[in-house]
């Protein structure tokens, strides 16, 4: 179970799936079969610094013990 605190802190976000879409960081989440959606959890300057963030939420994935797994988007 990944947990996500969004840039802005105002969402936190079970999510299923990271990706890198440009400069943002989306989750996607679903709830149900017919209840999915993706968001926007963070925006950098550079598609770059994205993919930086995308393996620093993949460490913390690694460096876990199996159970949720805890992470906030930086701000740069």
């Amino acid at each position: 179970m990944l947990w996500i605190l969004t840039q802005n802190k105002q969402n936190l976000m079970n999510v299923k799936d990271v990706s890198v879409k440009g400069k943002h960081i989306v989750g996607f989440v679903e709830n149900s079969l017919l209840d999915q959606w993706n968001k926007v959890m963070g925006k950098y300057d550079s598609n770059e610094r994205a993919l930086e963030v995308l393996t620093e939420i993949f460490a913390k994935i690694d460096q876990s013990d199996g159970a949720a797994v805890t992470f906030t988007m930086p701000e740069q």
